[in-house]
């Protein structure tokens, strides 16, 4: 693996950027596992495609990276981006399991959901219910309950997991 603080990276990055085809791939070759080891906990299974596509996306955009220094804050954003984009691309792929939900008619979807709302604290189903029904957006929703758009969104996510866990049980 190439090591950041490593001053022969620049010299690699700049040669690879001058068409140097051996110098692109040591770089890459070098940047594997790095990417990989993000890549691999966002994308899971598809962790080696995302792989790919992240030292793809490097290989295309390497000419146009201002500052070798930057390379490894720059192939970071790149594998977290292809990954969450093939995890995602996957996750569509893959059709819900929808055969256990009540229909939406069914009177006892709606007791549930109250019940589930009703375990969770005023703070967290004000969010979700001004986000997920209301369908406002975070500084909307941050701005109704008077606190910072961070407060809102933490509380949201923790509102969603907690909705999910209740659900569940």
């Amino acid at each position: 693996m190439i090591d950041p603080p490593i001053i022969d990276v620049e010299r690699l990055v700049r040669a690879a950027q001058g068409g140097d085809t051996l110098a692109m791939n040591a770089l890459l070759d070098g940047l594997a596992p790095y990417v990989g080891r993000i890549c691999g906990p966002i994308a899971l299974a598809d962790g080696p495609d995302a792989t790919q596509e992240a030292l793809i996306a490097v290989f295309r955009g390497l000419r146009g990276l201002q500052n070798p220094a930057a390379l490894f804050g720059w192939v970071r954003a790149i594998a977290v981006r292809e990954a969450v984009r093939v995890a995602r691309r996957q996750q569509r792929q893959q059709p819900a399991d929808l055969s256990e939900l009540p229909s939406p008619d069914d009177p006892q979807l709606a007791v549930h959901v109250q019940d589930v709302l009703a375990r969770l604290s005023p703070e967290h189903r004000a969010v979700l219910v001004l986000r997920d029904l209301e369908g406002m957006d975070e500084l909307a929703a941050a701005a109704v309950l008077e606190v910072p758009a961070g407060t809102a969104k933490s509380r949201l996510h923790r509102a969603r997991a907690s909705f999910r866990k209740a659900w569940r049980s």
